[in-house]
């Protein structure tokens, strides 16, 4: 099979499974909740937990202004520890290289005396 047709078809799989999940997504949406349709575990738990009556056994320490700002932090720390994990792989593939060159090497004959 051609490469460029391989590369059609997955961009076309990619684009169904998002078109799919976005339809899904709207489908299962309430009118009326406008973004939190789309909210995660952690809020429906802390909503139990206070319905309940427990109570945070720490609190944060920083308060954010917003949400916007807590998720640009960690977008940056996404994206640091994305670069890290980058650059481990890229030494330690180095480092084999160098090894694999190393040892296919023949050593340097000595000069006779």
């Amino acid at each position: 099979m051609n490469k460029h047709v391989v590369t059609l078809l997955l961009l076309v799989g990619i684009i169904a499974v998002l078109g799919a999940s976005f339809f899904v997504g709207g489908l299962r949406q309430d009118p009326g909740a406008g973004d939190e349709a789309f909210g995660g575990t952690d809020a429906q738990v802390t909503e139990m937990l206070d319905e309940g009556g427990a109570r945070p056994w720490f609190g944060p320490v920083v308060e954010l202004g917003s949400s916007e700002l807590e998720s640009g932090l960690f977008a940056a720390q996404a994206g640091l520890g994305g670069i890290v994990l980058g650059y481990c792989v890229g030494r330690l593939q180095g480092r084999r290289r160098v090894e694999a060159s190393s040892a296919t090497a023949e050593p340097a004959e000595s000069p006779a005396r």
